[in-house]
């Protein structure tokens, strides 16, 4: 049997993502030990119930002690505080990582309150569903997916190359990517998807000339598949949008201007531009199920939970 990465794991949230790491690190034996903290004592419960760590506790500070890894899977807006909470309790070259959509404000917010000694390796799996909670974690969730790594100034390289093959460990691959950049990179492909999809579901509750009974009864593919993250957690998702809201608003502004562009092609027949449009689009979505990403298989709500990136 292989050493484990990590003696002592530390898990501070046991959501979707949390209890995916419970789950995939237990069945790769990637730490000997894993330890859970959440803020709700029933959720920890929960998450004993289903026998997804070795031990349980309610005080994060606590939690972490003698940790030789810590990922913290929380919303971003809750950065701070936990970064705060957990310092007394770091042990000296303890990884700290999370999981956060956004990577600058959770730099901005994390940095300022770690110990030095402690290895801060930001990430983010690229990986998740529209469900939440403790049960919804599955530990096939990271295989084929992509995990990006966003090392912050005068990281450790030794401590970034651990994190790496734990996250290589669960099936992730891996990429390496400055903060900043990864958040611009997210905005057009992860948050403006999600801000979308909440909208028209809002647009559609709000048409006076159909009834939402309507809406639900006749859900065509397209509506039904383009707004099944719709359903993501909501508190998760304000966070994205209030600390990555630099790139979101560029990004969004590029998308409203080409939806213009759009309308003004319906609205005076311009079928030859939107015949090249979609063309030239669904050459993209192609390259995406080339690449691994995705299948080109139908699902119709009947394949049971499968991945989507986040």
């Amino acid at each position: 049997m292989s050493q484990p990465l990590f003696e002592r794991l530390t898990l501070v949230g046991i959501g979707l993502i949390g209890s995916s790491i419970a789950r995939a690190a237990r069945r790769d034996d990637l730490a000997r030990e894993i330890v859970i903290s959440t803020r709700r004592p029933e959720t920890l419960a929960r998450a004993a119930e289903l026998g997804l760590g070795d031990r349980y506790v309610l005080d994060p500070c606590e939690a972490v002690r003698g940790a030789d890894c810590v990922i913290v899977s929380i919303p971003v807006g809750a950065s701070a505080a936990m970064a705060e909470a957990i310092a007394p309790g770091l042990k000296p070259g303890a990884i700290v990582s999370d999981v956060g959509s956004v990577k600058q404000s959770v730099v901005d917010q994390m940095q300022p309150h770690l110990p030095a000694g402690v290895h801060f390796v930001p990430a983010h799996p690229l990986a998740g569903t529209e469900h939440s909670g403790p049960e919804a974690g599955f530990p096939s969730l990271f295989e084929n997916r992509w995990c990006i790594l966003t090392p912050v100034e005068g990281s450790d390289p030794e401590a970034v190359e651990r994190l790496k093959a734990f996250w290589v460990g669960m099936g992730s691959k891996v990429e390496l990517m400055d903060p900043k950049h990864h958040d611009m990179v997210l905005a057009i492909t992860s948050h403006i998807p999600h801000l979308i999809a909440y909208n028209i579901v809002g647009t559609a509750e709000n048409l006076g000339a159909v009834t939402k009974s309507e809406v639900i009864k006749f859900s065509a593919s397209g509506f039904r598949d383009f707004t099944r993250i719709a359903a993501s957690d909501p508190t998760m998702w304000r966070d994205v949008f209030l600390h990555n809201k630099d790139a979101v608003i560029e990004m969004l502004g590029r998308f409203v201007e080409d939806l213009f562009q759009l309308q003004h092609a319906i609205r005076f027949g311009e079928g030859d531009m939107l015949f090249h449009h979609f063309t030239r689009t669904r050459e993209i979505r192609r390259a995406i199920i080339d690449a691994g990403q995705d299948t080109a298989a139908p699902d119709f709500g009947r394949g049971g939970t499968k991945p989507a990136a986040e």
